[in-house]
């Protein structure tokens, strides 16, 4: 089922129309979950970090022990080829896939001789700029190397995101400002996190506990640039309690700020403003 409209599938080697059927059932991504995907966008002709995004989906699979097979200048080809279906002022979502086909030893193990890869384009606008999310805690907590694929943008690890989202819609929120095993923030259950305090940005240190986003890398980037000083750091709950902003940062909206996390509210302010504009000025100067 696809999350936005007007759907096309690159899969064997050409475009289809719609949401194509690519994987079977004794496939080994269908059996045992070795899926691994990423996310770009295009919006208004501009595809920000959009080679970034497919060299990821590579790493991810690799991450996995399933062989990628196509490589980031063909997959630039494949999706522009797409992205020309779309008029020109289209906000759609780039998704480039792969998943393991063959299993290998006690067909736990994924054979790399043979892996699936298709491409999904979808219409999805762009939140508002003024959308925002509310923010709780939750008991469930990012995983580590040594229990899951953090190193990877992973199917298999949404289903622990879902738990998050749902006891956070459970307790009347949008959203969850999730833990690392060590109990200090790592990010939310779906996107990085950055806080504001005294005009300064701070950001959980990657650890290895949760994906470093690309998006994130571009708003540090852009922000430093600027002149602000950022900084990458241990948090805490109560450092959150503290801020005079909160923001996440994804590639689906790119900057959503945040309006309460457990009673404690925040306006929507200038820092998280200018990350939203000095961003969209760097996406248009490409």
């Amino acid at each position: 089922m696809a999350t936005g409209t007007n759907l096309r599938t690159y899969f064997d080697g050409t475009w289809h129309e719609g949401d194509v059927p690519v994987m079977k059932a004794g496939d080994h991504g269908a059996w045992l979950g070795t899926t691994v995907f990423d996310g770009a966008r295009f919006v208004d002709g501009m595809a920000p970090d959009l080679d970034r995004h497919l060299a990821r989906v590579n790493a991810s699979a690799e991450a996995l022990m399933i062989k990628p097979t196509v490589d980031v200048d063909e997959m630039l080809e494949i999706v522009r080829e797409g992205l020309a279906l779309y008029p020109k002022d289209a906000a759609v979502y780039i998704r480039p896939m792969y998943w393991g086909i063959e299993g290998g030893y006690l067909g736990i193990l994924p054979d790399q001789s043979a892996t699936g890869f298709a491409v999904a384009l979808e219409e999805i606008p762009m939140a508002a700029p003024d959308a925002s999310m509310t923010l709780t805690t939750t008991r469930f907590r990012r995983p580590v190397l040594e229990d899951a694929v953090v190193n990877a943008k992973a199917g298999c690890l949404y289903p622990n995101n879902a738990r998050m989202l749902a006891e956070a819609r459970a307790k009347g929120y949008t959203n969850a400002l999730v833990a690392d095993a060590l109990g200090n923030v790592a990010e939310t259950a779906s996107a990085n996190v950055f806080m504001v305090k005294d005009g300064e940005v701070f950001t959980p240190i990657a650890n290895g506990t949760f994906l470093s986003g690309i998006t994130r890398a571009r708003h540090i980037e852009n922000l430093r640039a600027d002149g602000v000083t950022v900084h990458e750091a241990v948090l805490s709950f109560d450092d959150f309690r503290a801020a005079d902003e909160v923001f996440l940062s994804g590639n689906l909206n790119k900057v959503t700020p945040v309006t309460e996390f457990d009673g404690t509210m925040y306006q929507h302010g200038p820092v998280t403003r200018r990350v939203r504009e000095l961003y969209w000025d760097w996406a248009a100067s490409r």
